[in-house]
């Protein structure tokens, strides 16, 4: 049997999104691309407290430093990208 090649694509550091700078996108879409079933309350709260209530939502925020301090706390739940500029 060889060895299963998913093994080396698991774990945060595989599913961790990366935050862009205030300067390089004023705002952020944020979309929430797995469950906060199984992990801490304190997680799941900062998930509501950045608008996300459903799996495969999307929200937009201001690109501030109390939010992407949030977002890198749940960075394994989520995915963001720049959003259009409105």
């Amino acid at each position: 049997m060889g060895r299963n090649p998913v093994v080396g694509r698991q774990g945060p550091a595989y599913h961790q999104a990366t935050i862009p700078a205030e300067a390089d996108a004023p705002l952020l879409s944020v979309k929430q691309i797995r469950s906060e079933i199984g992990h801490a309350e304190t997680m799941r709260r900062t998930l509501r407290a950045l608008g996300l209530r459903h799996h495969q939502q999307v929200v937009e925020l201001k690109n501030t430093a109390s939010a992407r301090g949030m977002l890198f706390k749940v960075r394994h739940l989520i995915d963001v990208t720049p959003a259009g500029g409105k």
